[in-house]
């Protein structure tokens, strides 16, 4: 009998793999980890952005320009906040504040994170398991170069990732535990694929709690990480611009050798085949396919062709 598949995911390139991988696994067969480590207070909610996003990607509801918030979504009690003089850098939308004010309310009733998220994605008509990495405080701090802490959405949202990173700081990481769900994940899948994610952003945070990565390293089937670089650039998000301020390279290479030791696979692009040999030569298996998933069909084909890897 097979064997489920552990996804660790945050973020759009996450959630667009996340969405292709629907199609073609069953709701028993897969587990979708997601990174919580972004998670933020705003305007007395509590916000889960990579959560969100794959639930709206899952439910059909997610904006297909952005790739995250509701699509038709309004900023109107966004714009009367602004008259009581709070900051509004963040953009919740009127739709996407009633998530959060559900999940917060949830919340405050004693549920967990995940009891929540659960309960959540089955309002939306979602069958998949969609699992925080955690219910505890765990969050992403950013060291810039200049000596300066930032929340992550300080960093990703407000400054739009302009600040030069010196390093990751993860707080909560002595005393975080990984959420039931996930810890049962690891418990029955030996075999694992990690979403062309921003691998410092969203993978390193769930790699960095309790034991995982021990684990993970101890799967004895399929590793496999799909390139969030094609062609030296990131598809969305910063992660060439943090490679290159973290003294990696910002291609395929550098994402193999981001995953040395975890992975025994890789994905990369097409256009990237000119890498093959060099990341063969560390040590992987290298597989070529088009991983710019633009619309779903390319999505469920990246699925497809990820599954034949098992």
């Amino acid at each position: 009998m097979k064997k489920p598949i552990l996804v660790l995911a945050g973020g759009v390139g996450g959630s667009k793999l996340i969405k292709g991988l629907e199609s073609v696994y069953k709701p028993d067969d897969i587990f979708f980890v997601i990174n919580t480590a972004d998670d933020q207070d705003f305007y007395g909610l509590h916000v889960s952005p990579d959560l969100d996003t794959v639930m709206y990607v899952l439910s059909n509801y997610v904006n297909p320009e952005t790739g995250w918030g509701i699509e038709g979504d309004t900023f109107e009690v966004l714009s009367s906040l602004k008259n009581f003089g709070l900051d509004n850098w963040f953009k919740i939308g009127d739709k996407d504040f009633a998530t959060h004010i559900y999940r917060s309310h949830l919340l405050k009733k004693g549920m967990t994170l995940s009891s929540v998220t659960k309960k959540m994605t089955k309002q939306l008509g979602i069958e998949h398991s969609v699992i925080p990495m955690s219910d505890d405080i765990f969050s992403t701090k950013v060291l810039t170069d200049n000596g300066i802490e930032l929340s992550f959405q300080d960093y990703f949202v407000k400054y739009r990732c302009e600040p030069r990173v010196k390093e990751f700081i993860f707080k909560g990481r002595d005393t975080a535990k990984i959420s039931n769900d996930f810890k049962n994940a690891l418990d029955v899948c030996n075999s694992i694929i990690i979403c062309p994610s921003n691998p410092f952003l969203s993978i390193y945070p769930i790699l960095k709690l309790e034991n995982v990565l021990d684990q993970i390293k101890k799967f004895d089937g399929a590793k496999i990480a799909i390139s969030p670089i094609v062609d030296g650039k990131a598809i969305k998000g910063p992660a060439d611009k943090i490679m290159i301020e973290l003294g990696y390279e910002p291609t395929s290479i550098g994402i193999a050798k981001i995953y040395e030791g975890i992975c025994n696979s890789i994905v990369i692009d097409k256009l990237d085949e000119k890498n093959k040999a060099i990341i063969q030569n560390m040590g992987y298996r290298v597989e070529i396919f088009d991983t710019i998933m633009d619309d779903l069909q390319k999505k469920i084909d990246l699925a497809r062709f990820i599954e034949n890897q098992f």
